[in-house]
């Protein structure tokens, strides 16, 4: 009976974790890990081993460096200042709180806010809130790939 209540957590662990990668309030890939940690443990690491375990953490850490990077990388390419980058993590912020069209485009919009309020040009602004948010979109790809990617060594591992 326990078995089945931890590998229930398992996959609501799971569950959350895919849905954090779009949603900036969970903590996507740390969650599908502990998911993934806590079966191998149910399992006695018999099956799942520890350099696998370390494996998917290592995925997990590189999951947050994309996260990081993605956006700022996106606003650094076109030049955007530093409150371009401020302006597109208060409107990612906002965008958890707007709905799934608020998600995706606020953190433009924040960008751009941030970008027209350092320098006063609307078509700079208008560039690097686009940079910024192309930039973002792909971390984003990229975070759901690798989360499927730990998903499915965890689950080669557990299988073969």
């Amino acid at each position: 009976m326990i078995d089945v209540l931890l590998w229930s957590l398992v996959v609501v662990l799971i569950v959350a974790g895919i849905a954090g990668t779009l949603l900036p309030a969970l903590p996507g890939s740390a969650l599908v890990f502990g998911g993934l940690l806590l079966g191998a443990w149910i399992d006695d690491f018999s099956r799942v081993s520890g350099v696998t375990v370390a494996v998917l953490g290592v995925l997990t850490v590189i999951s947050w460096v994309v996260d990081y990077l993605s956006g700022l990388l996106g606003a650094k390419k076109v030049g955007a200042t530093r409150q371009a980058v401020i302006g597109a993590a208060i409107g990612t912020l906002l965008g958890v709180f707007t709905g799934l069209w608020g998600l995706i485009f606020m953190p433009l919009v924040g960008a751009a806010i941030g970008e027209y309020l350092a320098i006063r040009d609307t078509v700079r602004a208008g560039r690097v809130g686009v940079a910024t948010w192309i930039g973002m979109m792909i971390g984003a790809v990229v975070k759901i790939a690798i989360t499927f990617l730990m998903i499915g060594v965890f689950v080669a591992a557990l299988l073969i």
